[in-house]
């Protein structure tokens, strides 16, 4: 049984299933929401909001698949990462096409967000280097200790609209290669895309009740943090959820890692490359709607630098405005009409707060989409700390721009704000450069580059109010926050041992 039907749209909208037990099963939910395309308002699909019973249905399969998955050889479970990933690459056109229809970004964005999933799938296939204790030999006389890295058990991951393959595809392959298993709760904004992943991970042959999928809202995510046999939760969204899954998941007694808002800045000194710097701005903050938690929505310009503002402006006016599957778009609809209200709304609050508009990007209207969820690039100037548009996360495409004389001035703004996901500075100076990442206290920093998100190589390391818990998801990091370092010492004697006797003290020797 499949989680999608063939082909959309039907007559009546088709159902998401829920995976269990290696089945895709129908709800018995009273409780349902439609799937929207935020370009056109068609419903796509039907998502079920899960019962207790079908949370609690998901998590006996996974401890149940545990059992033997916890004990399936390393190279197997990493062959079957090699398979997943060849057949995301097969499928990049339908997933992309797939994310579009339900998210709202371009095609070529879409592609770009399955494929930084993808990058994760491969690490994984790598868990054999990844998941390695250590040894050290004759610690004492005839002793030697060693550590190895033993799966936890049932894992939880839930996951935003925003980037409905990557996320997950952080989360699932990388703990199942641990040799956990694992319940995921995708957005029900948005799971089609999530739902053809997992459908793939499944005949690239991940076991029955490997990994099951749950939807649904606070009743659901609450179950996860509640239940007895899941032992660790990982978490990407905002700050209000986030904190309220962290708190409720580590008073259970899970591990919990919880990425969270945030607010990232750009530093823009006047020596940088003016036509390089202007390009990033308007792509890091604009592109795919202002919706990536490593967006660029605020900049700061630096002395001279605040007479780039007409030019940034003019770069913003160029891009075209659109549903994400027409040729040619650069902004893509918000994900939803409660979201389109929401960022007007600070839009306004910008305005009456003093905040200059330099860019109006409410009323944009679109041809043959008229019901879409569009709003155009918008920037404001002349933005501070009190400011709602610079003290809450807009999440659209609303860049702030704010000054400041110094580096030093520039990097202390950055400081006092509570949030640490992301910041980057643009500049040619090797000596500015190196001042920024050593005194900047933001957990990912680029120079150059606007949006510093690392390779699955590293760890994703957000940071301050932008994170709870001490790992992050992915790379080395990930690879400790999904296993148990277990610490054996041991000794072992030959017939001609001579014994010492009785040793009442601590030591080995």
């Amino acid at each position: 049984m499949s989680a999608l039907p063939a082909s959309l749209p039907q007559a009546q909208p088709p159902t998401v299933k829920l995976l269990i037990g290696g089945e895709f099963v129908e709800s018995t939910s009273t409780e349902w929401r439609d799937v929207v395309n935020p370009a056109t308002q068609e419903v796509l699909a039907r998502v079920p909001f899960a019962t207790v019973a079908e949370v609690d249905a998901a998590v006996a399969a996974a401890q149940k698949a545990f059992v033997t998955w916890r004990k399936t050889a390393i190279g197997t479970r990493a062959r079957i990462f090699l398979k997943y990933q060849q057949l995301i690459r097969e499928h990049m056109a339908e997933l992309a096409a797939l994310l579009t229809a339900e998210q709202g970004k371009t095609l070529a964005d879409a592609e770009g967000d399955v494929f930084r999933g993808l990058e994760v799938v491969e690490h994984a296939a790598a868990i054999g280097n990844l998941q390695l204790g250590e040894l050290a030999n004759n610690v004492a006389g005839g002793v030697d200790t060693y550590t190895v890295l033993q799966p936890l058990g049932v894992c939880a991951g839930i996951t935003p609209f925003n980037f409905p393959a990557m996320i997950p595809l952080w989360m699932f392959p990388m703990a199942i290669a641990c040799g956990n298993t694992f319940v995921l709760k995708p957005s029900e904004q948005d799971p089609m895309v999530t739902m053809r992943l997992v459908e793939l991970a499944l005949q690239a042959g991940i076991p029955a009740g490997v990994l099951n999928v749950v939807h649904g809202g606070e009743t659901v995510v609450n179950a996860l943090c509640d239940h007895a046999d899941i032992k660790a939760i990982s978490f990407v969204g905002s700050t209000r959820v986030g904190t309220h899954v962290y708190q409720r998941a580590t008073l259970a007694g899970k591990r919990a890692q919880c990425m969270m808002g945030a607010k990232n800045h750009a530093v823009v000194l006047p020596d940088a490359n003016k036509e390089q710097t202007l390009n990033a701005l308007a792509g890091a903050a604009f592109g795919a709607a202002g919706q990536r938690c490593m967006a660029v929505s605020v900049a700061v310009l630096v002395g001279q630098a605040r007479e780039w503002i007409p030019e940034l402006v003019a770069k913003a006016r160029t891009l075209q405005v659109g549903a994400g599957v027409e040729a040619g778009t650069d902004v893509g609809p918000v994900v939803s009409r409660a979201a389109r209200q929401r960022v007007e709304g600070l839009i306004e609050r910008g305005i009456a707060d003093g905040a200059k508009l330099e860019l109006d990007g409410r009323q944009v209207q679109v041809r043959n989409y008229q019901e879409g969820n569009f709003i155009g690039p918008t920037i404001f100037s002349g933005v501070k700390p009190g400011q709602a548009v610079y003290d809450q996360e807009v999440f659209g495409p609303v860049l702030a721009l704010a000054s400041a004389e110094t580096l030093d001035e520039a990097i202390a703004f950055v400081n006092a704000n509570p949030n640490g996901n992301g910041v980057a500075l643009f500049t040619q100076s090797g000596a500015a450069a190196r001042k920024f990442q050593e005194d900047i206290d933001v957990g990912q920093v680029g120079i150059n580059v606007p949006i510093p998100v690392p390779v699955p190589l590293f760890s994703f390391s957000g940071s301050r109010a932008s994170k709870l818990g001490d790992l992050g998801p992915y790379g080395k990091q990930v690879v400790l926050f999904y296993t148990q370092t277990k610490t054996i010492t041991e000794r072992w004697f030959d017939d001609a041992s001579v014994s010492s006797g009785v040793n009442t003290t601590i030591s080995l020797k």
